[in-house]
């Protein structure tokens, strides 16, 4: 990821992992090194369908997600792994394998949505607790129908075990240790059956100053010196209290303490007192408010900003300090000192989103259920530690004297960007900066003998080899089929009988081409295990022979049958409802036809040693049958898809003249974004790596690769340094993996 003038070769690891491989993946790192934009980034651009995440409410809403309690339907109480009946005596709100499913209610679309995911996000993963975790691995596993962790499911996980822990009560915990060795995510059963890959990001976006940076990685390790300490208390000022111009903010320890100072403030303030109460509507729990339902504001009140602007001219971002100049009948007008100009501020819209999953499109789509609309400000004379999770400010007043929780303190100092903001209100003393001593272990595990460059490529090569398995899985379109001729026993339609019949002989074909594709798959993991001895030629000719079997039996069995009844019955009254789940079956059948063309693409890709990345290219290719879809409009549905795609509205802007920069601005995208659209242009030949790097650029780069024999972008970069960027360099790679399978 190039972001300015830095480069994050950890960034662009784990979206690899992520995107172009079936490993679990935990994205950590040190406060204001860029999690929340790669999760920005995974959802912009990954070709998997993904569901997000995250222990609490409002965690869920700024992450753009659900509660991982309304996704699952998981206990509100504990969870233990065991299958014993019977075994809790107390009248405890505990659940085990024995009753978690006696609350779980999910109708089909949420189990098809659960089969169809690919990835699933948890945010903020140093909150979720070990028990919350195996719950949802039960209940993967069980409505997925695999036996494997997660039901076959990649999760990404993200968050900083430093900063926030998991919530657990002393009696909570007497019943957990049992079972636990911790309340941490990293101790829950089906981690030890599935251990993520641990991949921390190191570049610090938020803090500039050396110093400033080695006392923060001190306090979050627990290594703090004697002279750490010096150097903090050197910042202790009980006594300071900021002028009103200065803008600094108070951090502390519990909401009370926030909560008073602020009315203190807002009370001295002349003037009279403004209500504005947020607008709410449809599902939206008070729990997950990201705002203030009521704010009461005056003019000369020091405000903070809870959310980035989304507008072209990005006049501010989450924790940004303002004050308001005045409120009249437009609104609220907000001033940053030193900058000339007020601006009226806006109202912002969170949004309360269900996961749908839309057969017609093939995605994972978001409903709006609800949003909660409000100024996305706050009093900000003081803000509680735990709530400044994520802001960044530039001056903070720091009361952690009363810290309670381990990483308190590192959370507070990391919002800083420099020690010349920062004023101790109360000592911190050594007691109070300690990390979970349960924590460095896990993470030194994690990291032992691990090299990530190699696990990568290793992991790459294992996706495409499944992938090509899974191109003759059958399961999910003999489940569409299924789905629909159990549904007669409550659809009232006309000619039900004979539709009964077709359906059930349709059904009974599939699952008999479902078993002789399982005997395939079977053959296939032998030649792939055994490919290199022939160099692959045997898997391409009975990847052939079967894809021309396969395709022959959808053709004629399935696809020409389907379409025929569908145009039969398109004269018929009030069977629209009908036709549309059978278009829907048309489509699934189509798909599957196309990715079994895509498995004879990936042995020709192996036979003529193509790299890892084109044959995870011809993967990732966007499908032919999304086009039918659009231009068939699709019912209600289809119509939505003719929006055009997004990487297209970026090319059109760019080839319009603009640079990136404005591009991006313009689009209220992030730069890495942008680029990452017209990286994708090239790979589908809309563009050409000319149009974005000058010739000289391209002839070093070329060279380099062609010394270096190298097919992505690591090496490269590495060799050419910073006056190369990996954007250059993956747009050469990119252009010249384009031609060659345009060659082939």
């Amino acid at each position: 990821m190039a972001t300015g003038d830095a480069v994050n070769i950890q960034f662009d690891q784990a979206y690899s992992f992520v995107n172009y491989s079936a490993r679990h993946v935990f994205l950590t790192g040190k406060a204001g090194t860029g999690k929340t934009t790669f999760l920005r980034h995974v959802r912009d651009n990954t070709s998997k369908k993904m569901a997000i995440v995250a222990p609490t409410g409002v965690a869920a809403i700024n992450a753009g997600g659900v509660t991982m309690h309304s996704f699952f339907h998981l206990p509100m109480g504990l969870y233990v792994p065991t299958e014993q009946s019977g075994w809790n005596a107390s009248n405890a709100p505990i659940t085990n394998q024995h009753t978690l499913f006696k609350n779980i209610r999910f109708n089909k679309d949420k189990i098809k949505l659960l089969n169809q995911l690919e990835l699933l996000v948890i945010d903020e993963v140093s909150m979720l607790r070990a028990d919350m975790l195996d719950a949802i691995d039960t209940i993967l596993r069980h409505f997925r129908n695999n036996p494997r962790p997660f039901g076959g499911l990649q999760v990404l996980y993200i968050g900083d075990l430093f900063q926030l822990p998991p919530v657990t009560g002393r009696e909570e915990w007497e019943i957990m240790k049992e079972h636990y060795r911790s309340p941490f995510f990293f101790d829950a059963h089906v981690i030890r059956q599935a251990f993520p890959v641990y991949i921390e990001l190191q570049k610090v976006y938020r803090q500039r100053d050396p110093v400033f940076v080695n006392l923060l990685n001190n306090i979050r390790n627990n290594r703090c010196t004697p002279a750490d300490l010096q150097l903090l208390q050197q910042h202790y000022n009980p006594a300071f209290v900021p002028a009103a111009e200065d803008n600094y903010i108070m951090l502390t320890t519990h909401n009370f303490k926030a909560d008073a100072v602020n009315q203190q403030a807002l009370q001295l303030l002349p003037g009279e007192s403004h209500t504005f109460t947020a607008e709410i509507t449809g599902e939206f729990s008070e729990k997950a408010f990201p705002a203030e339902k009521t704010l009461q504001l005056k003019a000369g009140a020091q405000i903070m900003f809870i959310k980035n602007d989304k507008g072209e001219s990005r006049r501010y971002y989450n924790g940004k300090i303002g004050v308001i100049k005045r409120i009249d009948a437009e609104g609220i007008y907000i001033h940053f000192p030193g900058e000339p100009a007020e601006f009226l501020l806006e109202t912002e819209k969170w949004k309360n989103i269900r996961y749908d999953y839309s057969e017609m499109e093939d995605k994972v789509k978001e409903e709006e259920l609800g949003s909660f609309s409000q100024y996305p400000i706050r009093l900000a004379w003081a803000v509680t530690i735990h709530k400044s999770q994520g802001l960044t400010f530039d001056k903070a007043v720091i009361d952690a004297g009363a810290s309670f929780a381990p990483g308190q303190v590192y959370v507070a100092l990391s919002r800083l960007t420099s020690l010349q903001g920062l004023v101790l209100h109360s000592i911190i003393h050594p007691h109070h900066m300690y990390a979970d001593d349960r924590v460095m272990p896990y993470i030194q595990q994690s990291q032992e003998g691990v090299n990530l460059a190699e696990l990568l490529l290793a992991s790459n090569g294992e996706f495409v080899k499944t992938s090509l398995v899974q191109c003759f899985n059958w399961s999910l379109v003999v489940t569409a089929w299924q789905d629909l001729y159990d549904s007669f026993a409550t659809r009232q339609m006309a000619g039900k009988p004979e539709e009964v019949l077709f359906i059930q002989l349709q059904l009974r074909k599939l699952v008999l081409q479902q078993d002789t594709a399982r005997k395939f798959c079977r053959q296939l993991e032998f030649l792939l295990a055994t490919g290199k001895e022939d160099n692959y030629r045997q898997l391409q000719e009975r990847t052939q022979s079967a894809a021309e079997y396969f395709e022959k039996l959808l053709t004629n069995d399935i696809i020409t049958p389907l379409l025929s009844h569908i145009k039969d019955l398109a004269v018929k009254a009030k069977q629209k409802k009908y036709i549309d789940d059978l278009q829907s079956l048309w489509l699934t059948a189509m798909r599957k036809k196309e990715t079994v063309q895509k498995a004879v693409q990936l042995t020709s890709g192996l036979v003529n040693n193509i790299s890892t990345q084109q044959l995870l290219d011809i993967l990732n290719a966007p499908s032919a049958i999304q086009g039918v879809v659009r231009k068939s409009g699709g019912g209600s549905e289809g119509a939505g898809a003719d929006k055009k795609p997004s990487r297209l509205v970026t090319l059109e802007m760019f080839l319009e003249g603009q640079l990136i920069e404005d591009v991006a601005a313009a689009r209220a995208i992030t730069v890495t974004t942008a680029e990452s659209h017209l990286l994708e242009c090239i790979r589908m030949k809309e563009l050409r790596a000319t149009d974005m790097v000058s010739p000289e650029k391209i002839a070093v780069i070329e060279a380099t690769l062609d010394e270096l024999q190298a097919t992505f972008s690591g090496p490269v970069k590495e060799k050419l340094g910073d006056d190369y960027s990996y954007t250059e360099i993956r747009a050469v790679i990119y252009d010249r993996q384009a031609a060659a399978i345009t060659e082939e």
